[in-house]
């Protein structure tokens, strides 16, 4: 028998995420509740430019109160496709459009009390063509040669998740 999820309700509506009170039958008969964090999917993108540096973005974030060292990424409109939001998001963090965006693979963010699942796109043969930022948005573009970068996720100098998976994810495109 597996996880059976017998009801959802929805108890707090947000901005950018709702919470849903699940009430689950587990494997053994039990039945338990549940809190779960429903979540529009997301993109990072890594966007590399023709010598070989990687771009990032510097924000403060609320869950750290500190500002982290991140990969452009975003949070996909209702009904968008991950391809179109990573071009959107590149142009809107970075100020670049990509010709070229290949889609590495996808990952789940905190699986045990969110929806969100992460789709990752290393982006190239970029050009300048910024979009507005959101308004809610303090963005400082940074450039990093791609050995400097694993450098700094090795020491701990990136802590930001998504980019680390990200980092991984394309590892072998950039290093090889």
């Amino acid at each position: 028998m597996a996880h059976q999820i017998l009801s959802h309700k929805t108890v707090y509506r947000a901005h950018a995420f709702e919470i849903e009170k699940l009430h689950v039958r587990l494997p053994d008969g039990r039945e338990r509740d549940y809190d779960l964090v429903s979540h529009n999917d997301s993109v990072t993108i890594i966007p590399m430019d023709a010598d070989g540096n990687l771009w990032f973005v510097i924000q403060y974030r609320m869950g750290c109160e500190c500002e982290l060292l991140e990969l452009p990424a975003g949070v996909l409109n209702d009904g968008e496709e991950p391809e179109s939001c990573a071009a959107r998001e590149v142009r809107e963090e970075t100020g670049f459009a990509a010709s070229k965006l290949t889609h590495l693979g996808s990952v789940y963010l905190a699986p045990g009390y969110s929806s969100e699942k992460n789709h990752i796109f290393l982006a190239e043969n970029l050009t300048e063509s910024p979009l507005d930022m959101d308004d809610d948005e303090f963005l400082k573009a940074q450039k990093i040669p791609a050995q400097k970068a694993y450098e700094m996720a090795e020491t701990g100098q990136i802590q930001d998740s998504k980019t680390l998976a990200a980092m991984l994810l394309v590892r072998m495109h950039i290093l090889s």
